[in-house]
Order: C-alpha cells, then sequence, then structure tokens
C-alpha cells in the first residue's frame, strides 16, 4: 500500500463523501454493471467503463496491483438475444447438438469482442473477470430457492405464465439506497398492478418461457409442492449471483450508471440482502452521471444515437473518425458525478488538451509532482481538478499522470512505420544543410499529409539543428 492521500468516495447509499476503508486492504473488491451484449455499445456505456477504469487504477496504485479484484459482468440473459439464438440455431438446439448457452454465446461473440476491442481502445485496463450472466444459471436458481425458503419470494401464476417473485414488503429496508418507501412506488406510474402480485413492486426473480422459447429449468418450492418453471431469469438476480460467486456476500464497491439506482441497484441489494441475512451487499455505492449529445437525450428517434465502434471508425460524428484517447479524456473532463454534454467542440477541446500534454511529456526536464494529481483523483475521483494538477508537470512526472488516467504517455505510433519516418527526416536535414529549402519543405509536407508533424529545435549542447516529430490529430 503506498503513502497517498485519503481516498474519499461519494456513496450513493448516505448520499455523502465517505473516507474509504475496505473491509480486506490485500483485497478490495469492486463490482461493476456491464453491458448487454445484444448490440454494439453505445457511448453513453462507455462512461461507466471510464470512470470505472480510473478507480480501478487509483486502487491499483494504493493497494497494489495484485490486491484489487474487479468484477464487470456480461449480460448475455436477454429476450431479445434469447429470440434470435432460437432463430439462427433451433435444428441444432432440438437436435441436441448445441445448447442453448452455446448458441447465445455464438449469437453474442461477435458484439462481446466489439466491446472488448472498444474498452480497450479508449485505454481501459481489463477487469480481473467479466463472468457472463448465462455461466451462473445454477446459482441463479440457488439463490431463488433460498429466497423462497426465507419467505422472501413466491411462485405465482400471470398473464404470461407462472413467475417467482421478489416480496418487496417481506424486507423493511427496501427502498434504502434510490430512498423511495413502498407507498411512493406504488403510486409511480411506471409500476404495473397485476393481481398476482401481492405487491405492485414486487419484481420477477424468474420468468416462464411459452414451450417454443428458449429458457432453462428450474425448481422452486412453491404452495402446491416442488415446481419445475421451464424459464429465464431476471435482470437483477444476475448481478447479486455474479458478485457473491467472485466477490462474496459483502464487496467493498459497486458501481454504474444513475439510471441503474432504481429499480436494478435497488433491488440487487434486496436479493441479496435477504438471501444472505446481511444489512447490506455492499459498503460503497458510486453512480456516474448521465449523457447528452449535443444538448439532446440520445436516441435513435433523434437520431443522436452513435456506437463506441462508430465514433472510432467512421467519419458520422463532425465529419471524422475520433481516437479513443480523446474520447477517453473528453469523459473524464467533467466530474464523474455531473452529467456530460457529449459534442464536437468537448472532443475538439480534448484533442488540444491532448496535444499540448503529449508535447510536454516529452520534454527531457522533468517538472512537477505526480502526488498532485494523486490527491485529485483520490478525493472522489475528481478528474477535472487532476487535469487542472497536470498542467504543472512536464517529463516523467506528466508521463506518471497520463498513465494513472489511463491516457497514452505520448501520442501513439500504431500503423507508422518508424524507421522510415527517421529517414525520411535525416534526408530533410542533409537538404537544410545543403540549403535546398524546396526539398526540405516537400519532406516536411509530405510527412503533415500523413498525419506526422515535424518540430525543428537546436541541440542544447551543440547548437546543431535537431528534429522530432509527432502525430497531428
Amino acid at each position: 500500500m503506498t503513502d497517498t492521500p485519503v481516498l474519499t468516495l461519494y456513496n450513493t447509499l448516505t448520499r455523502q463523501k465517505e473516507a474509504f476503508e475496505p473491509i480486506d486492504a490485500s483485497n478490495v473488491r469492486m463490482y461493476v454493471c456491464g453491458p448487454t451484449v445484444y448490440d454494439y455499445a453505445h457511448i453513453g456505456n462507455a462512461r461507466p467503463a471510464i470512470v470505472f477504469d480510473v478507480l480501478f487504477r487509483l486502487l491499483r496504485h494504493v493497494y497494489g496491483p495484485d490486491h484489487v479484484t474487479y468484477v464487470r459482468n456480461i449480460t448475455d440473459v436477454d429476450d431479445k438475444i434469447n429470440a434470435r439464438a432460437l432463430r439462427d440455431y433451433s435444428d441444432e438446439i432440438d437436435a441436441g447438438r448445441m445448447s442453448l448457452n452455446a448458441a447465445i454465446r455464438a449469437v453474442t461473440e461477435k458484439t462481446l469482442v466489439q466491446y472488448l476491442e472498444d474498452t480497450a481502445a479508449l485505454g481501459c485496463l481489463q477487469p480481473t473477470f467479466q463472468p457472463r450472466a448465462t455461466e451462473h444459471i445454477d446459482g441463479m436458481v440457488a439463490m431463488i430457492r433460498t429466497l423462497i425458503d426465507g419467505g422472501h419470494a413466491y411462485v405465482a401464476m400471470g398473464s404470461e405464465g407462472r413467475e417467482v417473485l421478489f416480496d418487496v414488503a417481506s424486507m423493511p429496508a427496501y427502498g434504502g439506497l434510490s430512498k423511495r418507501n413502498l407507498d411512493e412506488q406504488q403510486a409511480g406510474a411506471r409500476i404495473a398492478v397485476e393481481a398476482h402480485k401481492k405487491n405492485p413492486a414486487d419484481f420477477v426473480l424468474w420468468k416462464e418461457s411459452d414451450p417454443d422459447e428458449p429458457g432453462w429449468d428450474g425448481k422452486f418450492p412453491s404452495a402446491d409442492g416442488e415446481v419445475t418453471i421451464h424459464g429465464r431469469p431476471g435482470w437483477h438476480i444476475e448481478c447479486s449471483v455474479m458478485s457473491e460467486h467472485h466477490l462474496g456476500e459483502l464487496f467493498d464497491i459497486h458501481g454504474g450508471g444513475l439510471d441503474l439506482i432504481f429499480p436494478h441497484h435497488e433491488n440487487e441489494i434486496a436479493q441479496s440482502c435477504c438471501a444472505h441475512g446481511n444489512d447490506r451487499m455492499a459498503n460503497v455505492w458510486m453512480h456516474n452521471g448521465f449523457l447528452q449529445v449535443e444538448g439532446r437525450k440520445m436516441s435513435k428517434s433523434e437520431g443522436n444515437f452513435f456506437t463506441i465502434h462508430e465514433l472510432m471508425a467512421t467519419e458520422n460524428f463532425g465529419g471524422r473518425k475520433w481516437p479513443g484517447e480523446v474520447l477517453r479524456l473528453a469523459m473524464l473532463m467533467p466530474h464523474y458525478r455531473e452529467p456530460i454534454d457529449f459534442s464536437q467542440r468537448r472532443l475538439e477541446e480534448a484533442e488540444a488538451v491532448l496535444a499540448r500534454l503529449w508535447r510536454r511529456a516529452g520534454e527531457a526536464v522533468d517538472s512537477g509532482d505526480v502526488s498532485a494529481v494523486v490527491e485529485s483523483i483520490s478525493n472522489d475521483l475528481d478528474t477535472t481538478d487532476a487535469l487542472r494538477a497536470i498542467n504543472a508537470l512536464s517529463g516523467a512526472p506528466l508521463r506518471a499522470a497520463l498513465a494513472l488516467l489511463g491516457l497514452p504517455e505520448a501520442a501513439p505510433t500504431i500503423g507508422i512505420d518508424l524507421d522510415a519516418v527517421q529517414t525520411r527526416i535525416d534526408e530533410r536535414l542533409a537538404f537544410i544543410r545543403d540549403k535546398n529549402w524546396a526539398e526540405a519543405d516537400r519532406i516536411r509536407d509530405e510527412l503533415l499529409s500523413e498525419g506526422i508533424q515535424l518540430k525543428d529545435g537546436k541541440d542544447s549542447e551543440t547548437g546543431e539543428r535537431i528534429t522530432t516529430w509527432e502525430v497531428k490529430r
């Protein structure tokens, strides 16, 4: 554990900043809700990936890389995914040549690989574990059985078949994260009042599938004895089971977007606490703010819906492609709990800031101390203040600060033949010595057209002309 300022984090559960004290400093544990891999991840999905990657890096810096466990799940249980698996692989499933899990993996593999490539391009470290929901069906059935046995869940017949529902009235503390009480939730327009529910807020743990729909067989105790329900798990039970499997019944930090506070995270807490007999699931709950695009809510109907891959690989936004490190810095410029307006202007500003930082990071003279940046990030991930502190750094301290934020320490040179660039620079210097300015300018302009900007200067000791270069973004 390094000598750093006290780490403070805003806890949604208590609505205040608190000094972070891990349950076990030798194994700090964090769970973050990951993507549903039905389609490519959109730019809104990039924000929690980046925000909690910064926290992951900070925790590793403080407690050591081998003493932090970061779990980000993959949701591959989804009605749309199941329908696509049935459409594409029904013959193989019916013939017993392919399991449902294998069909789902085949359907989701492309989108999952793309998500992993996208987050890598955004500078995110791979989490310690990335469990798939389909790998934990048995655990979900087991937890649901425990909830039924404990009087926290029940089997009921709904309009679309049998369901196992969580009985929210069985948990007096329900609503503690979102600060909603049951009376308020019953009055909410978004909660369907259905006759088979004991309480309108009761939510699905397991839902029966039609005979021709894909699903898994779950055996559950009921008032009529044990019943087998061919179906699929509810959304919330997945994270309760996967987090417990990898992190235990109680862990340090649970993260996600602001939109997950209710109902998803509230219901996770209800399931986990009632299944394990605890008063909490995680000690700290963290949530990043919402994202808009050019001042409007992102939606396909608005025509401002962009995937991460689309921003990096096409010219659909702002008429150009945007590097992953530019997208990352743009996400880190506002505080993670504040809303962000994702715009072309913000990306251009981030790109200019990066170019300036890279120039100073390449300087031979070291200036400043990275501790100021660590102190800012330790204050509830205040990356806004950290970027102000970075402006006082150059050389090695600046490179260390950039690495802590997950930003490249120098302009990326992927796909560039470094030897070929140096050969052309040497040719240009030879032309300059011969005062052949036209040929020297030609080489300079050719390199610039290829995205390589030359910078002329003098060696401080010999006074000879030297030329360095950087990738122009």
